[in-house]
């Protein structure tokens, strides 16, 4: 029942008054990013969701497009501003997923969604976690986050998909609570390490 209906409905109410509760933060953190980006707050990127479909994640910018003499990007740790670096240590760049929520795209608590150039790197059982709509925070986020390798992270989403309850989510979601105030496992730039992980086998 939580898991066909509840859950859905759960993920609706949330995100809308998420996104109402937060707006007075929403709105500041956009003009200041509109300020130090020139002109773009928001980041989009491709990601699988639930079934390997496609969609668009909406997070706030907290890097800048600044290029090297050949015009590839900077390393990402050149390229994080001031803002920015504050902003994903308070994990406020997470926030305009909430219209991801809303729109179905995603839900509040699930496994993270990948770069989609990493689908051809799955095993079939690790590809288990898109029988679910990846979520803004997951198991895997509140037992090690960026701190663990990319197996344990696999093993766990896994055992969310398996394990999906009313209880559970309520336990992430009290988890995700405490990592956010004390600013822990975070890293700039975790997902590049998974190719390398993956090509080692």
């Amino acid at each position: 029942m939580y898991k066909k209906y509840l859950k859905r409905s759960f993920d609706i109410i949330c995100a809308f008054l998420g996104l109402l509760v937060l707006s007075p933060v929403f709105i500041l953190i956009t003009v200041a990013l509109f300020i130090s980006n020139n002109g773009k707050p928001f980041f989009y990127q491709k990601r699988p969701g639930k079934n390997d479909v496609i969609f668009e994640i909406i997070k706030f910018k907290t890097m800048n497009d600044r290029k090297d003499e050949s015009g590839n990007y900077l390393p990402d740790e050149l390229r994080l501003t001031a803002v920015g670096n504050i902003i994903r240590k308070t994990s406020l760049d997470e926030i305009p997923q909430l219209i991801n929520v809303l729109k179905g795209d995603m839900s509040l608590i699930g496994p993270r969604p990948l770069l989609v150039k990493y689908l051809e790197l799955y095993s079939d059982q690790e590809r288990k976690r898109h029988l679910v709509r990846p979520g803004i925070t997951g198991w895997a986020q509140v037992n090690g986050r960026n701190s663990i390798s990319w197996s344990k992270k696999f093993a766990l989403d896994i055992y969310y998909v398996e394990n999906l309850s009313f209880k559970l989510d309520f336990k992430i979601l009290l988890l995700t609570i405490k990592k956010v105030f004390t600013a822990k496992d975070i890293n700039i730039n975790p997902v590049k390490t998974l190719l390398e992980e993956k090509l080692k086998k």
